[in-house]
């Protein structure tokens, strides 16, 4: 069962890294950028100041900081650092059969040694997990693109060659759990109000 599961992780691994052009390598960069996705987090603080008063504001924003200080520990220290599962892009027995991404002439990003959760998954997903449920029924179509936007992110992952669709669905799952749990003891002690 588990050599099933690993191929058919693998085997999506190198369909996805596999449609690489110099067009997509670009988009998908941007997607796995630290800072790319700035503007959106500003919009979403934004309209969630216009919902709620400046005491709830504040409680949200340190519940965001606080979910992905947890999802992005949780991921490296009871995660990678546990597991030690080596990135594809460290994989000897794969790694020759994946495009990267070029940094620099002659320089390929690869990641680090271990991958097992994306953190970039975990922490995207904790954010969302903790903030979806605050907007209300008329922003809808942006919880759609906030889903979107972070399947996109996850995509980025597997398309560089730095992460297997398992560690970045898990790691979307893990995330997930940590915000909505945040998001539900924060809610049931302070009862956010909206404006």
């Amino acid at each position: 069962m588990i050599n099933w599961l690993e191929s058919i992780d693998r085997s999506l691994l190198l369909f996805i890294n596999g449609i690489h052009t110099p067009f997509l390598d670009e988009i998908m960069w941007f997607f796995s950028g630290k800072l790319s996705l700035t503007p959106l987090y500003l919009i979403l603080l934004f309209l969630i100041k216009k919902e709620y008063s400046w005491r709830n504001f504040g409680l949200i924003c340190f519940g965001v900081f606080l979910t992905i200080l947890i999802a992005d520990q949780t991921s490296v220290h009871l995660f990678k650092e546990f597991f030690q599962r080596y990135r594809p892009s460290h994989n000897l027995e794969i790694c020759n059969k994946l495009h990267f991404y070029e940094t620099k002439p002659g320089e390929f990003y690869r990641g680090g040694t271990y991958g097992f959760i994306s953190s970039h998954a975990a922490n995207y997903f904790g954010m969302v997990g903790f903030i979806l449920p605050l907007f209300s029924k008329k922003y809808n179509w942006l919880k759609v693109f906030i889903l979107v936007v972070g399947i996109t992110v996850g995509l980025s992952r597997v398309y560089l060659g730095v992460h297997y669709p398992s560690d970045v669905f898990l790691g979307a799952v893990i995330g997930l759990l940590i915000g909505w749990s945040i998001y539900y003891f924060l809610y049931r002690r302070y009862k956010f109000e909206n404006v």
